[in-house]
């Protein structure tokens, strides 16, 4: 099993193919975990189908289009956090499968990711979050996740660092989990690869052309590598998904935020579970090597040069502030005043996806044939890639449908049919 430093990312050379079946917009776990899912059920389709049109079931040809390098984006740069509580059965139940595939991963992969099931510990300070907290538990119960609201006692307990007096209670799942980020994305690239999916890294789209009143199959994307035609292309940039549904004339109400992360000097191994303020969202995490990784979303101040277009489009921002190494270096002295002295190696940001209700937006678009998104994950979309990409290859085959493509069809939020999801942490 090889571990989790590697070399060069694994992409492939030379240009893009001239035509595909699925053309996939994104390098990052949503894109990659989806190439590799549905080559895998296009492969095993051919293998047991052999003599079948492909149309009828067997091997697709994918490519994957990357506007950067592999890990550039979000799936690069947040904190690996694998957890099962949530408000709503749908993401609870995704998640306890995505993270029996996580466990899985490894062996199934061949490359280490450090999974470790330490457990989250969310911390709460008023009454009205403790008891939405309550029936978030109630219901993750319902679902046979074993969480437990406990006292500020039980969580001193767990953490005896924690100053738990500005606290009224705290909720514990001992089999939510953290891995290391990259590895998955090598994973996930690798095994795509050798199922025949071409992965094109520095690869930016820059239009997309379909003929009016066409049906499936009249793509044509060009690209800073090159033109190529597709039957079917999904929209999984992320953070940058509005920016590529706009090549094709449509409007996502997904937009970005920037996520602010930073990263200690190694400590001696103390801290088991993730440790997360609801209220706030501040969470942080020690791995393995003994850093302590952790970050909170801070709003946006308007810059002087922003007009009213960029004002109404929020765009993608990258760089770590001053403002934010202040905010997160004050959040954790209140939880644990004896951090005083430790030393900030690094600091970065990475872009969340946000939507109105806090839910994703999958399916094909209305009035788009052919054009699927996949976006929208908010700061959970690399939990969720192994499980969302399994169900969204089926659903591209038409093998299956999961609940999750109705709940998060993009047209919900025109017909003002939303649930929304209230454990978001960040």
């Amino acid at each position: 099993m090889s571990g989790a430093g590697r070399g060069r990312p694994p992409s492939t050379r030379g240009p893009v193919p001239a035509a595909v079946d699925v053309a996939i917009v994104g390098g990052g776990i949503m894109g990659l975990a989806l190439a590799y899912n549905l080559a895998r059920a296009s492969a095993g389709a051919s293998t047991r189908g052999q003599g079948r049109a492909r149309q009828a079931g067997g091997a697709l040809r994918i490519a994957v289009l990357e506007a950067g390098t592999l890990a550039s984006g979000a799936s690069g740069r947040n904190g690996g956090g694998l957890r099962q509580q949530w408000s709503t059965e749908l993401n609870i139940r995704l998640m306890q499968e995505s993270l029996e595939l996580c466990a899985g991963f490894a062996a199934d992969m061949g490359v280490n990711v450090w999974m470790r099931r330490g457990g989250y510990l969310f911390l709460v300070r008023d009454e009205a979050t403790r008891a939405g907290l309550e029936r978030s538990i109630a219901l993750q119960n319902l679902c046979d996740v074993p969480t437990r609201l406990i006292s500020t006692a039980e969580a001193s307990g767990l953490v005896p660092e924690l100053d738990v007096r500005p606290f009224i209670a705290a909720s514990y799942n001992p089999t939510d989990a953290v891995v290391f980020p990259w590895p998955f994305l090598w994973g996930y690239a690798e095994a795509a690869m050798r199922l025949g999916v071409s992965i094109h890294t520095e690869t930016r789209v820059t239009t997309i052309a379909r003929a009016p009143g066409s049906g499936v199959g009249d793509f044509t994307l060009r690209t800073t590598r090159g033109a190529l035609t597709a039957e079917r292309v999904v929209n999984a940039a992320g953070a940058w998904s509005p920016e590529v549904a706009a090549l094709l004339g449509v409007e996502l109400p997904n937009w970005p935020a920037r996520h602010e992360i930073l990263s200690t000097e190694a400590l001696k191994p103390f801290l088991t579970p993730m440790v997360s303020v609801l209220e706030s969202g501040l969470y942080f995490s020690q791995s393995l090597r003994g850093e302590l990784v952790g970050g909170i979303t801070l709003p946006e101040e308007p810059e002087q040069d922003e007009g009213d277009e960029a004002r109404r489009r929020p765009r993608v921002r990258l760089g770590s502030r001053l403002r934010f190494l202040e905010a997160m270096s004050a959040g954790l002295l209140e939880l644990m005043p004896r951090l005083g002295n430790i030393k900030v190696v690094r600091q970065w940001a990475g872009p969340y996806d946000l939507t109105r209700d806090g839910n994703p937006i999958c399916g094909e678009v209305p009035g788009v044939p052919g054009f699927f998104v996949c976006c929208g994950f908010m700061g959970h979309g690399f939990m969720m890639a192994p499980v969302v990409a399994r169900h969204y290859a089926l659903f591209l085959r038409g093998e299956a449908t999961h609940p999750l493509f109705h709940k998060w069809r993009l047209s919900r939020f025109a017909e003002g049919d939303l649930e929304s999801e209230h454990m978001i942490i960040g």
